[in-house]
């Protein structure tokens, strides 16, 4: 009977051990399975948190680290599971969750109606102005936090709904007789949007940004471009906290245009215009980091953009032991990213060539401002260049796969290393964009003249202000990047 009774125990913990294991190798916990599925799987979007919440929410007792019983969340708490996970991962991973946890964010649109406005809505055009407008707002997760606004000589709340505004053909004359359409008083328009802001909120102007004060005749270009650009500066220098995109895009133009020298002409053909995004700096990065918000930064048919008052960001980089471009000689250091020992030049050439694998999206740039030398400003005492290139699928291969891997771009570093040891310091440049230089005319008064189609009248003054108000004092590099060598 002794043999019986110690058996029995020894069988159910054998028992007990097999179905602990079964169970562990069965998925373990549900939590950790959705945080792990959604960095393999690359989804770290709002919708994937929504799903971490509800299954905290769906077992708030088992998972109170993390939630509590009136279902509120411990952001901080989750956040630090969370990348305790991703830095298990190769390569370690991680995902800022705090962005997902704040409130819902509301759009007011402001739309202007200007006398130099309406002809690009014509019934005869092709109506990209108002089709940019309404992608805008369909772009914007949660329609139901969306108001619309008139600006003129001052702003005026849109009549309709936003669904009435969607689908009208011809708002312009919808919105006839509302403020009043011959001038735009933009140090009004620009006060109150800031002033009407609240957290959370997103503001976008539809505007051809033609400064057109009241009372200008027989007042000089030049007086008048001094004017809106200290106007510019003293209006943003008070919201430093901001920032601003300014995306131009082309739309058709058909009807009266008003030059600055008091004669309207008729003017049929391609005149640019402007959407210009407005919000508190920090929710400009959270929106960047939600994929639900790709297609509201992104705007298609924008020909160029530019983001005022963006903060540095922080690069984090994988030396490639190996890559095309490489020569030379090199160790990269086990334990410091940024430092490479060992460093011999090729002994043919004697040059030294060396590549770093790192992540550009968060710099919400294209890749023809990625991947433009230029860009780059590159200190060392040896000399060396750099040339930048995109990471294709074909790239991530063999022995470079867990470098290359959560990247998006590839740095290779080229000089010729003559001294024992080097610092190679690279700022990617924030300078006042050549595009809005390009954009700018002096003169608006003659329609056939050949950049007539393509500026707008004044552009730099106002912009070069915006630009000044928040680079004082401040960074002029959207990155920078280190890297020591020593022989």
């Amino acid at each position: 009977m002794k043999k019986i009774f110690w058996l029995v125990p020894l069988v159910g913990l054998c028992l007990m051990a097999m179905t602990a294991v079964m169970t562990s190798c069965g998925g373990g916990d549900p939590l950790e399975k959705t945080v792990r599925e959604a960095f393999v799987k690359g989804d770290t979007t709002q919708a994937r948190y929504n799903r971490i919440v509800d299954l905290l929410k769906s077992n708030p007792k088992k998972y109170s680290d993390y939630i509590d019983a009136q279902g509120n969340v411990n952001v901080d708490a989750l956040g630090s599971y969370i990348n305790a996970i991703g830095q298990k991962l190769r390569p370690p991973m991680s995902w800022n969750v705090k962005a997902y946890a704040a409130q819902p964010l509301s759009l007011t649109v402001y739309f202007e109606r200007s006398g130099s406005m309406v002809p690009y809505d014509s019934q005869g055009g092709s109506g990209q102005l108002k089709k940019a407008v309404n992608d805008l707002i369909n772009y914007f997760p949660g329609k139901e936090r969306v108001s619309i606004n008139i600006v003129n000589d001052g702003i005026y709340p849109y009549r309709g709904t936003v669904d009435s505004f969607l689908q009208d053909r011809n708002i312009y004359a919808t919105t006839q007789g509302t403020g009043n359409p011959a001038y735009t008083d933009f140090k009004v328009i620009f006060d109150k949007i800031f002033q009407a802001q609240k957290p959370n909120n997103v503001s976008i102007l539809v505007t051809d940004l033609i400064y057109s004060p009241r009372n200008t005749a027989g007042v000089s270009t030049a007086k008048i471009f001094n004017e809106e650009n200290s106007l510019a500066t003293s209006i943003f220098k008070h919201y430093k906290g901001k920032s601003v995109i300014v995306e131009q895009l082309l739309g058709d133009f058909d009807g009266m245009y008003y030059s600055y020298s008091g004669v309207p002409f008729q003017y049929k053909g391609p005149r640019p215009f402007y959407i210009i995004i407005v919000a508190d700096a920090s929710l400009i990065d959270r929106m960047a980091a939600d994929k639900s918000y790709a297609n509201f930064l992104n705007l298609g048919n924008v020909l160029n953009s530019y983001r005022f008052n963006q903060a540095q960001t922080e690069l984090k980089f994988n030396m490639l032991p190996s890559w095309r471009g490489n020569a030379g000689r090199f160790r990269p250091d086990r334990d410091n990213a940024a430092l490479l020992t060992h460093c011999q030049g090729d002994k043919l050439t004697g040059v030294l060539a060396f590549s770093i694998a790192v992540n550009l999206d968060a710099l919400q740039k294209n890749d023809v401002f990625l991947t433009n030398a230029a860009n780059y400003a590159v200190q060392s005492h040896s000399g060396f260049t750099v040339k930048v290139e995109r990471i294709t699928p074909n790239d991530v291969t063999g022995n470079n796969r867990r470098f290359l891997e959560g990247m998006t771009h590839v740095i290779t570093f080229t000089g010729k290393f003559n001294t024992p040891a080097d610092e190679i310091v690279v700022n990617l440049r924030n300078d006042f964009p050549q595009w809005i230089t390009s954009s700018t005319s002096n003169d608006d008064s003659n329609p056939a003249a050949g950049d007539f189609a393509h500026t707008t009248f004044g552009l730099e003054r106002f912009l070069r202000g915006i630009y000044d108000a928040f680079s004082a004092g401040g960074s002029n590099s959207y990155a920078t990047i280190h890297i020591r060598l020593e022989k």
